[in-house]
């Protein structure tokens, strides 16, 4: 069954910035979808799993921002 997790990542301020968190969420097992709110920092994830938050959260870092808490 599909899950959906919503998280807000600052300092994405472009394009560039959207492709690079999509890229490395994509990248982790399960996902299937990832759509980002630029405006708003939202990045929603679909996986066909629930996912690791900490994976998400590294995932993000990884591409160079940071999740909010």
């Amino acid at each position: 069954m599909a899950t959906t997790t919503t998280y807000t990542v600052s300092g994405m301020t472009c394009g560039h910035c959207v492709n690079a968190v999509t890229s490395e969420i994509s990248e982790l097992a399960g996902v299937t979808d990832v759509q980002v709110d630029l405006g708003s920092g939202a990045v929603t994830v679909t996986s066909d799993a629930p996912l690791d938050d900490a994976a998400v959260v590294a995932a993000v870092d990884e591409a160079g921002y940071e999740v909010v808490r």
